[in-house]
């Protein structure tokens, strides 16, 4: 009877341990070592379950770290323990080993013989199941054993419950305010480099990670690690790899978590983190409605922790909100761009309106006044300085011909290049043809107004320096990427003597550079001027 109430009152004791402990680690693992110290076993162990009803965590009591290395992976939840998790009724056994249902020991396992097993339950969910081993004295777990841990259960159940009720208010709280520091960065104009290196470092401090990497398309059978942030982040940053092949392509295509163990021993050895010696990992989708933008992945070092469910829980979450932070963020490059071709279409609208129009009336005023001018030296001065207001209207055309964005609008970039040789065409009175392969204009359509900007600067110094009969303008692909190439028949140039010279040449380089690219300048005294530019796509 002594015994009976000594334990009840340790139930009593480890009911109040448990409700004034909110960490969920912390939690489990007192709840194992009461009950093994309540039952007198000599092993416990708690398999917390995940929402497809398999084992996602397994906390042990009276296991050394070394015997738990031997075990390897955590239990699938099959034979004996299985039997708990398909029937949430508590089981006591002899001997394990004499059930039918058990599926025996993995290698390196303790020899373990008794049993005692329980459903931990609140408010009729199934949080996981204790499971007891070796009785002290080797005797088997009796019904006073069973009331017992039935009893603790309970408590463990509604502390479970309040643990994890704290756990996720806190990470809501810490949710929020990655994301509002994500949106402070967006409002205050950070580069787009940074900004994804902001949500990695934010995913990978969200739940203690060992790494959490950002991977992005690069195109249809490509993807490139934009952003790592912990473990061999220099290593991955930048990293181009196959989409077929990786769990980022996989994710990409389906738009589906994907939950590993080790990533380094799953099949699609394409993925950059198995080179980072990672272990458990999850993959989750950056995705806005309907449409996924990239990859976010937060994963452990090998032989590292698994990601518990709650923690994979808060990753898609983050993931959700950081997806719409991206969007947010394009759209509102979109639209500063657009004020930005707004504004130099309303200057350009303006000079040629304004200033040229002016111009061009002081030049009719002084060819009459030539006309009236008996002095012939007086004549010649006039018409001099109408020449040089000729000069300056077409200086003032070519500006205006670079600034306006407005070919662009509302059309894809095979048709607004054709648009584009066009309008030179009528402006010069030069023979120009467009020769565009549309599948590079499709592949270029993120970045057409700065394809337009190029073939504008390249005709633009076609216009004012090469005295071209005709001119072609190609868009085409070769094994570089997508080239973008202007040749003219006119008297051509020396390109060394003329290096360091020139500000158009000078702008098309650094232009190009700025895009990943590369520009060359082919020309030839007398047989006309190739510009090539190639861009990655």
């Amino acid at each position: 009877m002594a015994s009976i109430h000594h334990r009840y009152e340790r139930l009593l004791e480890g009911g109040l341990v448990l409700a004034a402990d909110l960490s969920l680690p912390a939690t489990l693992q007192r709840i194992v070592e009461l009950a093994a110290g309540l039952t007198g076993a000599r092993y416990g162990a708690l398999g917390v379950l995940g929402r497809d009803g398999t084992i996602t965590d397994f906390v042990t009591t009276g296991i050394t770290a070394e015997e738990r290395a031997a075990m390897g992976h955590i239990p699938h939840g099959r034979g004996i323990l299985g039997v708990l998790i398909e029937d949430a009724r508590p089981l006591r056994l002899h001997d394990i080993a004499e059930d039918p249902r058990s599926v025996g020991l993995p290698a390196g396992h303790p020899p373990m013989r008794t049993f005692l097993g329980v459903p931990v339950m609140a408010r009729g969910r199934v949080y996981g199941n204790l499971y007891l081993t070796e009785k002290e004295g080797g005797e088997d777990f009796d019904a006073d054993d069973e009331r017992a841990l039935t009893l603790l259960a309970a408590h463990a159940g509604a502390a479970i419950e309040a643990a994890h009720l704290f756990e996720e208010a806190n990470d809501r709280a810490q949710r929020l305010e990655a994301i509002r520091a994500i949106s402070t960065a967006i409002l205050a104009g950070t580069e787009p480099g940074e900004l994804l290196g902001l949500i990695a470092g934010h995913a990978r401090a969200l739940v203690g990670a060992d790494l959490a990497t950002l991977a992005l398309p690069l195109d249809d059978q490509r993807l490139v690690v934009e952003a790592a942030e912990g473990m061999a982040a220099e290593e991955l940053r930048g990293t181009v790899f196959p989409a077929e092949g990786s769990v980022t392509g996989e994710v990409m295509r389906t738009g589906m978590v994907v939950v590993l163990a080790d990533a380094g021993a799953d099949d699609r050895v394409a993925q950059p983190v198995v080179r980072a010696r990672a272990g458990p990992a999850v993959f989750v989708p950056l995705a806005v409605r309907g449409r996924t933008l990239g990859t976010l992945t937060v994963a452990n070092a090998a032989g590292g922790p698994l990601l518990r469910e709650t923690e994979v829980q808060l990753v898609e979450t983050f993931a959700e909100q950081a997806g719409v932070a991206l969007e947010y963020a394009r759209l509102q490059g979109e639209l500063q761009r657009l004020a930005v071709l707004e504004d130099r279409e309303r200057i350009a609208k303006e000079l040629h309106d304004g200033a040229i129009q002016s111009l061009f009336a002081v030049g009719m005023g002084l060819q009459g006044s030539a006309l009236l001018a008996s002095d012939s030296e007086l004549r010649d001065r006039i018409q001099n300085a109408v020449e040089e207001l000729d000069r300056v209207i077409r200086d003032l055309r070519n500006y205006i011909f670079g600034l306006r964005p407005g070919i662009l609008a509302d059309r894809q970039l095979d048709q607004a290049i054709q648009g584009l040789v066009e309008e030179f065409q009528r402006r010069t009175g030069v023979v120009a043809i467009a020769e565009v392969d549309p599948a590079v204009a499709a592949d270029l359509g993120g970045r057409a107004a700065d394809v337009i900007q190029l073939a504008r600067e390249a005709l633009s110094n076609v216009s004012r320096h090469a005295q071209a009969v005709t001119c072609r303008v190609s868009l085409y692909r070769d094994e570089h990427g997508g080239v973008l190439e202007i040749d003219d028949d006119g008297r051509g140039f020396d390109p060394a003597a003329a290096t360091g010279t020139g500000q158009g040449l000078r702008n098309l380089r650094e232009r190009a550079e700025g895009l990943g690219g590369r520009a060359e300048i082919h020309s030839t005294p007398g047989e006309g001027t190739r510009i090539r530019v190639t861009l990655p796509s």
